[in-house]
């Protein structure tokens, strides 16, 4: 994977709240684990259980009020730099870009919607969110209550040595996957599938799995499209993804599965506690995004998944 060191790095889509502090602790969002919110072994698994989430904003209640904006001075400076790319914030934003530029093209070419644009706000230990309060122990994600995607940067070396997820292509996959429930939040999928839940408690969990899954798919739909993504002077962002770039996604998503979760924290694995699906069905369905291109082929909520 190469990225243009001649692409703009817009920082107005991240909010830096690095060091703002404004966390607290991790009462404040509910961690979906199986039905309910026990069983959690130490702040490494609780990071695997949210890992690459999306379920908080669904399950929490909505506290109101969220964090105040950060200041993106420094983030401005350190990606204005020469040696920019090789600051993780900076590519990290970057990658940002790509997603945000793929979903103004295809949101509207394939749902007829126009894609209305979202924040990653950077985090450091703890976050006020429209969610709630949440800590880095949640891992990345998404709140639709305000519409932002939140991720403590400090994750992904979690993600490299707890998980071996170590390739570069993990972390857009991430935040691709976090920008899925944005799209499916500007949908009214995740509105949807609230009043599903609340109707059906019985089929709460796999209506989070297939939730997951789409996001995971719409994901593989951008990596396959990323390198048409350009910056708004027209500059691609990336200048090469590989395939072995994407094997770093197909990894990264079987790493993640409810089943290696539960075999990775001692726990038994039990298909009725699913909330974000197995390693395979993960797999699979970033492959299915990724081999069609297309977000249409990702309707994870008709038949079996």
């Amino acid at each position: 994977m190469e990225l243009n060191e001649n692409a703009r790095i817009d920082t107005s889509q991240v909010d830096d709240r690095r060091g703002s502090g404004g966390g607290g602790g991790m009462g404040g969002i509910p961690i979906p684990i199986g039905g309910g919110r026990g069983g959690i072994v130490g702040i490494v698994i609780a990071v695997l259980v949210a890992l690459v989430g999306g379920g908080f904003g669904l399950n929490a209640a909505t506290n109101g009020g969220g964090g105040e904006q950060g200041d993106n001075t420094s983030l401005e400076q350190t990606c204005a730099a020469e040696d920019a790319l090789e600051k993780l914030e900076c590519r990290n934003t970057l990658y940002v870009n790509s997603i945000q530029a793929y979903w103004r093209t295809a949101l509207p070419q394939a749902f007829g919607e126009q894609y209305k644009a979202s924040d990653t706000v950077f985090f450091s230990q703890g976050v006020n969110t429209a969610c709630g309060q949440a800590d880095s122990g949640v891992g990345p994600f998404y709140c639709p209550a305000d519409s932002l995607v939140y991720i403590d940067l400090t994750f992904y070396r979690v993600l490299a040595d707890q998980l071996g997820a170590e390739g570069e292509f993990a972390q857009p996959y991430v935040l691709a996957h976090e920008y899925g429930h944005h799209v499916q939040n500007l949908l009214g999928t995740n509105e949807q599938v609230r009043r599903q839940q609340q109707r059906d408690p019985d089929n709460a969990n796999d209506l989070s799995v297939r939730l997951e899954l789409q996001a995971d798919c719409y994901a593989g739909a951008w990596a396959k499209n990323a390198t048409g993504t350009a910056d708004e002077g027209g500059q691609k962002i990336f200048t090469s993804i590989t395939e072995q770039d994407i094997q770093q996604g197909v990894d990264t998503a079987e790493k993640i599965g409810d089943d290696a979760i539960s075999e990775r924290a001692n726990r038994p694995v039990n298909k009725d506690e699913f909330t974000h699906g197995s390693s395979a069905q993960r797999r699979d369905w970033f492959t299915r995004g990724y081999d069609s291109g297309d977000p249409k082929t990702c309707d994870t909520f008709k038949g079996s998944v």
